[in-house]
């Protein structure tokens, strides 16, 4: 722990009540990082930050403001309490800004999730994953030219006091390798990518294998033609299936929920989704990509069934939106250091169904399998959907030809009732969810 930094803010916090706020809270962000851009066999970029950022936030009644440095200096700190107190008495009313409830905070030792590795990966180090990764993109027949590959390496730690007893620290590390590639010529060019991450520098993917799947997924979209309109089984690969766990954590999201801008208000205890389907949050995943110790209030974290065989179990809940609709906190606040808390998940989730993706297709006569989603024609308040798309049409259950300019569209709720995931989910990405298929979408091709 950076008993430095805690005793910082802890110090800010005391002054901040003694200043006149009723309660406050304050956190730090300490982060760095360091990446490197490589294209068509030359070094493109190198870029490196850091940044040591302090927020305080300060309630005075039922009002609240919050203010950001980055400067740690006593005489900046000073003068940071005192404009955070005059604008929270300048602000209107807000009747459910508060800290966390005291019973629902984080209390004794933290969680040993592996999430830091203090590994020094230097530019020259960052290059050569780089250089590794497009080489081995342009090696693959059929294509044409790299649209750039990179690495990068980073690390963060997250520091969060209140006022009524809270304080704890964690930091984190990341390291990623990405490759694009380009393949056809001309107006057949088609494009794709792979990238891997990790929290330890261990766990990546190797960069060549980076590089190769790049090169291979891009030459297998050359020469896509457009399929027939109809109703039709879509099948989501797993790093498009995930999008549906995006709208789901929109829809469960407590703030749209209070504000009544969600399709699924209402729906709490409810089956929005076929009997065999669980949807997890889990914070405490050891080195998980989204893993907390506490939430951004100072909230104690576990792991939830958000959707438990089909039924909506629990909104994503902060304090405020807990209070907007009389619950208990769930664990979900999001922290920045320039505004309140805001809501979000962890490790979320769709856990494994029981086919293999092959057998999830094996009955489908003409179907898409859709490996890239285009636009953001989602409705967060109805629930219609409506997205380009491109990937393989699915012939007699086996992948066929390449497909493009496509839309597919539904609306979410009986997406969600007809969903049935595979049995390949892998944790690759902060949301993840393994291959799914969702019968009777409409498709507009040619």
């Amino acid at each position: 722990m950076t008993d430095s930094t805690l005793d910082l803010l802890s110090d800010l916090v005391s002054k901040a009540v003694k200043g006149g706020a009723d309660a406050a809270d304050a956190v730090a962000v300490d982060a760095r990082s360091r990446g490197v851009s490589w294209r068509e066999g030359k070094l493109e970029d190198v870029e490196g930050s850091e940044g040591e950022d302090i927020g305080l936030r300060v309630i005075i009644g039922h009002k609240q403001a919050s203010v950001s440095t980055s400067d740690r200096r006593e005489a900046n700190l000073k003068a940071l309490i005192e404009r955070t107190i005059a604008m929270a008495k300048a602000v209107p009313d807000d009747d459910y800004c508060g800290l966390a409830p005291e019973d629902r905070l984080h209390r004794g030792p933290l969680a040993d999730l592996d999430l830091y590795d203090d590994t020094e990966v230097s530019a020259e180090e960052l290059t050569d994953l780089a250089r590794e990764a497009e080489d081995a993109t342009r090696s693959v027949d059929g294509v044409t030219n790299s649209a750039g590959a990179g690495a990068s390496a980073s690390s963060w730690a997250i520091t969060l006091a209140t006022s009524h007893g809270f304080s704890g620290h964690y930091q984190g590390s990341s390291f990623s390798v990405s490759s694009s590639a380009i393949a056809g010529e001309g107006t057949g060019m088609e494009r794709d990518y792979e990238f891997t991450s990790a929290r330890h520098f261990n766990d990546i993917m190797s960069a060549s294998w980076v590089g190769r799947e790049a090169g291979e997924r891009a030459v297998r979209r050359l020469g896509p033609v457009r399929m027939p309109s109809g109703k039709l089984p879509v099948v989501f690969s797993p790093r498009v299936a995930n999008s549906m766990l995006g709208h789901l954590s929109g829809a469960i999201n407590g703030a749209s929920v209070a504000r009544g801008s969600s399709f699924l208000k209402g729906k709490m205890g409810e089956a929005i989704f076929a009997p065999d389907v669980t949807v997890s949050d889990d914070p405490l995943r050891k080195r998980g990509l989204q893993s907390k110790l506490f939430d951004g209030e100072g909230v104690r974290v576990s792991k939830q069934n958000l959707v438990e065989d089909g039924v909506l179990k629990s909104w994503l809940l902060n304090t405020a939106a807990a209070k907007q609709l009389g619950l208990e906190v769930t664990g979900h606040a999001s922290r920045g250091t320039s505004s309140p808390p805001g809501i979000s998940t962890s490790n979320f989730y769709m856990n494994p169904g029981e086919l293999s993706p092959d057998d999830l297709m094996m009955d489908i006569k003409d179907g898409l399998y859709v490996t890239e989603l285009i636009g953001m024609g989602v409705n967060g308040v109805t629930g219609d959907y409506s997205r380009g798309a491109a990937g393989f049409r699915i012939k007699d259950g086996q992948l066929d030809g390449p497909v493009s300019e496509i839309t597919i569209a539904g609306n979410l709720k009986e997406m969600f009732r007809h969903l049935v995931p595979a049995s390949d989910l892998e944790f690759r990405y902060g949301t993840n969810a393994p291959t799914i298929r969702i019968d009777g979408m409409m498709i507009a091709g040619a």
